[in-house]
């Protein structure tokens, strides 16, 4: 049984169900240090849910990889411009 409460934590993830992430392998998105993360950030502008991404990651303190088209320190950046 759901309560309110359950519903307020939970996060939004049904953009995950149409994100063109699901159609590559999580090492696109988690390249080796130093690799480039161009690749990556292609797909995710041409991705629907991009902008959900981003504030997924943002929310939860993602510190790897790229989401919604942003690397680690892009999000750090913007993270720390936002405050």
């Amino acid at each position: 049984m759901q309560t309110d409460t359950d519903t307020l934590t939970a996060p939004d993830l049904t953009w995950r169900e149409n994100a063109l992430c699901a159609q590559a392998g999580p090492e696109f998105f988690f390249p080796a240090p130093g690799s480039s993360t161009r690749e990556a950030k292609q797909l995710c502008g041409a991705c629907e849910g991009r902008l959900a991404c981003l504030d997924y990651a943002l929310r939860h303190d993602e510190r790897f990889g790229v989401w919604g088209g942003l690397s680690e320190k892009e999000r750090g950046r913007l993270k720390r411009q936002s405050r």
